[in-house]
C-alpha cells in the first residue's frame, strides 16, 4: 500500500543527500521505495509503542542511505552482476569451505597466499570464522565480539581483512564473515561503559538489581551449555547487578527491546556488507528477543526483527544474502526463510542441521528410514531460498530431530539416541568412530556430539591399527557422506581439514583456553607438511583430496543440482540405499547412497517411479555406463558406495 507520507519522509533524506534518482541511483531509490512500506511496518511491529519511535525510524532511514552512499562502485557493480543473475547463491557452481584462519594458515595475509590452494580443490567460496577482536582465553572461538569493526590482531588488520577480499573478487570467489547479533564480550566498549555505571549502556543488556527477573526467566529458559555454563545468568560484581549470559559469563545478552541496540547492530550489518561480503552468516538469530515465561527462543519478534534487517539490506546492499544460524527443529528451521507475506523474504540460507544429523544417524545404524521421515518437512524451503549442506561444521553434532521421526523406523527415541551417542563416542562394540560426547546434561541425558568427519568414520582407527582394509572403508564413509550432501541441492560447506581426512587434534588438551571444551578436537590446527601428502599417491590424505576434488568437478558440471526446489526422493525400496532424483529442464541425475557396511540392491522398478525409465544411465562418479534392468532384477552397491546416475 502507497504510504505518502513515507515516501515524502524518504525523499527528503534522498534530496539533502544529492541522490540522483532519476539518474546513476535510481535502482537504489525504487528499491527503496518498493521496500518502504515493510520496513516502517516491521518497525511498528516492535518499537511502536515506544514514545520517541519517530526520532528512531528518522536514524534507521539516515542509516540506510548511508549504506548505499558509502558502498563502493565496484560492490554496486557486483550487486548489478548477482542481480542480472537472479538468485545467484542457487547456482551449482559454487562449493565453500568453513575455517578458523589462524589454525588454518596463521594470518589473513597467508590466507590470501593460498588462494591456489582452494583453486586447485575447485572450492570458490570460503567462510571465514570469526575474526574481530575478542578476548583471549574468553573468545567462545571468536563469538565473544570485543570489537565489530576491528580485526583481531592475531588475524591481521582491517587493512589485511580488505586485502584478502580483493584477491578474492580477483579469482571470483565469493567471502562469508559472521556477526554476532544476541551478545558480546563482556570487554565489548558498550559492557565497559555498562560496567561504569552508565545507564543508557545498561540499557544496552539485559541487568537486574535482584533475582526477581532472572528467576522468572530461568524458570523457562534452557541451558545451553549445562556442564561449562549453567543458568542463563551472572552477577557482576562491578555494578551490583545480575546481567544475562544465555552461552558464556563473558558474553552479555543485547536488550533488543531498545531500538538503539538494533540501530547499532544494524549499522554493523552495513559495515560488513560495505566491507565486500557476499553472504553474511548471523550468529544464533533464534536468541534474539527474550521474554519472560517463554523458552527465549524462536519467538516471533525474532522472526520481525531479521525481517526488518533484510528489507534494509535488499535496499542498501542487494547483494548480499543472509544466513540464520538456527540450529533448531525442522518446522522452526523453515520459519527463518519466511511465512506469509515475508515467504522467502526472511533469511536467504539456513543451515541443513537436522540432514546433517540425519546423515550420522543413517551411517551408524545402515538405516535410511529415519533420515527420510524428515525429508516431507525439509522440502518445505520455499524456492528463492536455500541451505547450507554440510556433514559437518566447528560446531559439534546434535541429535535433536523430531522423536516420531525415529519411532518412524521402528526404534525407540531414547534407547536410538543413546546408541548414537554410544556409537560415535567409540563405546558401543565394533564401533570404528572415535568421537566424544560434548555437553552432557545430566538431569536429561542429553549430549551432543565431538569429532572430525574422518575420525567419526574410522579413520583415526584403521590408522592407528594399521588396517588397511578398515583405512579403505572409511575413505568410503568419509566420500557417501560428503556426495551426498553435495549433491543434495543447496551450497556445499566443507569444513577445513575434511577434504584431507584430517583426524582429531587433540593438542587443544594442553591450552587452557580450550581444553574445557572438546569440540576442539575437530577444530584442527593445520600441519602443511602433512598437506604435502595430497600429492603422494595411496595416502589417506591423497585419496580424500583427490576424491573431493573430483566431486566438485562433477558437482560444477551438472546444472540439475542447482538448488531449484528440483528435488525429489525416491521411494526406499531398500531401506540401506537413500536415492533422490535431480532435475532440470531435460537433464535428470538419479542419486543413490549405500550406507550399510554390506552389498545392497536396489530393484530397477524404483526408476519406474519417475517417468519413463532411461535407455541408459551414465555413472558420473565410476565413468561407467548402466543398462536398465527388468522390474525383477536389481543394481548391486557395495558397501558404502554411491553412484550419480544421469539419464542418458
Amino acid at each position: 500500500m502507497y504510504n505518502h507520507r513515507l515516501h515524502q519522509q524518504i525523499n527528503a533524506v534522498l534530496q539533502k543527500e544529492q541522490i540522483d534518482i532519476g539518474g546513476a541511483d535510481n535502482h537504489f531509490f525504487t528499491r527503496f521505495i518498493a521496500n518502504a512500506t515493510a520496513i516502517d511496518s516491521l518497525f511498528q511491529e516492535i518499537y511502536g509503542r515506544d514514545d520517541n519511535r519517530d526520532p528512531f525510524f528518522d536514524r534507521l532511514i539516515q542509516q540506510v542511505v548511508q549504506a548505499y552512499i558509502q558502498r563502493s562502485r565496484r560492490l554496486r557493480e557486483r550487486d548489478a552482476e548477482k542481480a542480472a543473475k537472479g538468485h545467484w547463491f542457487l547456482s551449482n557452481e559454487i562449493t565453500g569451505m568453513s575455517l578458523y584462519v589462524d589454525r588454518f594458515c596463521g594470518s589473513l595475509t597467508e590466507l590470501g597466499n593460498r588462494l591456489d590452494y582452494f583453486r586447485k580443490l575447485g572450492v570458490n567460496f570460503l567462510h571465514l570464522m570469526p575474526v574481530f577482536e575478542s578476548p583471549e582465553g574468553e573468545s567462545d572461538g571468536g563469538y565473544a565480539v570485543a570489537d565489530f569493526r576491528k580485526v583481531d590482531k592475531r588475524f591481521g588488520t582491517l587493512e589485511d581483512l580488505l586485502g584478502l577480499q580483493e584477491k578474492m573478487q580477483e579469482e571470483n570467489m565469493y567471502l562469508m564473515l559472521d556477526i554476532v547479533l544476541n551478545h558480546t564480550s563482556d570487554q565489548h566498549e558498550w559492557a565497559k561503559k555498562a560496567k561504569q555505571g552508565d545507564p543508557d549502556y545498561q540499557d544496552y543488556f539485559y541487568m537486574y538489581a535482584d533475582r526477581q527477573l532472572p528467576d522468572r526467566f530461568d524458570q523457562t529458559m534452557p541451558e545451553i551449555f549445562p556442564e561449562s555454563a549453567p543458568g542463563n545468568f551472572t552477577w557482576n560484581e562491578e555494578t551490583g547487578k545480575w546481567v544475562m549470559t544465555v552461552f558464556h559469563r563473558y558474553q552479555w545478552d543485547l536488550n533488543y527491546t531498545n531500538p538503539t541496540v538494533f540501530l547499532e547492530m544494524l549499522g554493523n550489518i552495513f559495515f560488513y556488507a560495505n566491507l565486500g561480503v557476499d553472504i553474511l552468516r548471523i550468529d544464533a538469530p533464534a536468541f534474539i528477543w527474550k521474554q519472560a515465561g517463554t523458552t527465549c527462543q524462536n519467538l516471533p519478534q525474532a522472526h520481525t526483527l531479521l525481517r526488518l534487517i533484510k528489507q534494509c539490506v535488499e535496499v542498501a546492499a542487494p547483494g548480499m544474502a543472509l544466513l540464520g544460524e538456527a540450529i533448531v527443529a525442522p518446522k522452526e528451521i523453515m520459519k527463518y526463510f519466511g511465512t506469509g507475506l515475508y515467504t522467502a523474504k526472511e533469511c536467504d540460507f539456513a543451515y541443513n542441521a537436522t540432514h546433517m544429523a540425519l546423515q550420522w544417524d543413517a551411517l551408524a545404524t545402515g538405516d535410511t528410514r529415519v533420515m527420510l521421515a524428515a525429508q516431507h518437512e525439509i522440502m518445505q524451503k520455499p524456492f528463492g531460498t536455500s541451505w547450507i549442506n554440510y556433514t559437518r561444521c566447528h560446531d559439534d553434532i546434535g541429535l535433536g530431530y523430531d522423536d516420531y521421526m525415529i519411532r518412524h523406523a521402528g526404534y525407540d527415541p531414547r534407547e536410538h539416541r543413546r546408541f548414537l551417542k554410544d556409537y560415535f563416542s567409540g563405546i558401543y562394540a565394533g564401533s570404528p568412530a572415535r568421537g566424544a560426547l560434548f555437553s552432557v546434561n545430566p538431569k536429561t541425558n542429553d549430549a551432543r556430539i565431538s569429532g572430525s568427519l574422518a575420525s567419526l568414520c574410522g579413520l583415526e582407527k584403521a590408522i592407528g591399527e594399521q588396517n588397511e582394509s578398515a583405512v579403505q572403508l572409511s575413505v568410503a564413509r568419509i566420500l557417501l557422506m560428503q556426495a551426498h550432501s553435495f549433491f543434495l541441492g543447496g551450497l556445499p560447506v566443507i569444513f577445513y581439514g575434511d577434504e584431507v581426512g584430517y583426524t582429531n587434534d587433540y593438542s587443544y588438551l594442553q591450552d587452557d583456553s580450550k581444553s574445557y571444551d572438546n569440540r576442539w578436537m575437530h577444530r584442527p590446527l593445520i600441519d602443511w607438511e602433512k598437506y604435502r601428502n595430497i600429492d603422494k599417491e595411496g595416502t589417506p590424505e591423497h585419496r580424500v583430496f583427490s576424491a573431493t576434488q573430483r566431486l566438485i568437478r562433477i558437482r560444477k558440471k551438472l546444472v540439475a543440482v542447482g538448488d531449484y526446489k528440483n528435488l525429489a526422493w525416491m521411494t526406499p525400496h531398500n531401506i540401506h540405499i537413500a536415492g533422490y532424483l535431480r532435475t532440470f529442464e531435460d537433464q535428470k541425475i538419479y542419486c543413490l547412497f549405500n550406507f550399510r557396511d554390506q552389498p545392497s540392491r536396489l530393484t530397477w522398478f524404483a526408476f519406474r517411479e519417475h517417468g519413463a525409465v532411461p535407455d541408459s544411465l551414465y555413472d558420473h562418479w565410476q565413468d561407467k555406463e548402466y543398462e536398465p534392468g527388468q522390474d525383477h532384477e536389481y543394481l548391486l552397491l557395495e558397501p558404502y558406495q554411491f553412484l550419480l546416475l544421469e539419464a542418458r
